[in-house]
């Protein structure tokens, strides 16, 4: 998909604060106010804005202990990966998962309040899920740099 500058300015005005209006858009990519919005919606239609969400600080939210728990499976069936990305989705401490190449088959990205919250999710919700031969977490001891806008 090629984007012309006026869309690629939107966009990333709207992954600052999508809350801005068409009219604060508009004064800032100086275009009419009905011009921003048929942009916006030509973007929506096209699936190239997927979705608008709220970006919690997970300091006030008491998650802020992140882990990062690379997981290797007993066997690569499609039946076991399938169960195993079934069974991730429903743990709610975990923000992220990816299944990689490599040592580790996932990454999970995982949100607790501290060190103990972590080994009580090990113990009742991670090591409980099928399939799993073993983990390897990683503590975040600080956060560099933590973005969700994709610059085109």
């Amino acid at each position: 998909m090629n984007f012309d500058e006026t869309d690629k300015k939107l966009l990333l005005f709207l992954q600052k604060d999508c809350k801005q209006t068409t009219k604060e858009l508009s004064y800032k990519l100086n275009l009419s106010v009905t011009a921003v919005y048929e942009r916006i919606k030509k973007l929506e239609n096209l699936g190239v804005i997927s979705k608008y969400v709220a970006l919690l600080d997970r300091h006030k939210i008491n998650r802020d202990f992140i882990v990062l728990c690379h997981i290797k499976l007993t066997q690569h069936k499609k039946e076991f990966v399938l169960q195993f990305e079934k069974e991730v989705m429903n743990l709610q401490e975990v923000t992220e998962c990816f299944h990689v190449s490599g040592d580790y088959d996932y990454i999970l990205k995982i949100g607790v309040k501290d060190m103990e919250d972590y080994r009580n999710f090990m113990l009742s919700k991670l090591t409980a899920l099928q399939h799993i031969a073993s983990t390897h977490s990683s503590f975040m001891i600080s956060e560099v740099k933590n973005t969700t806008a994709i610059v085109l």
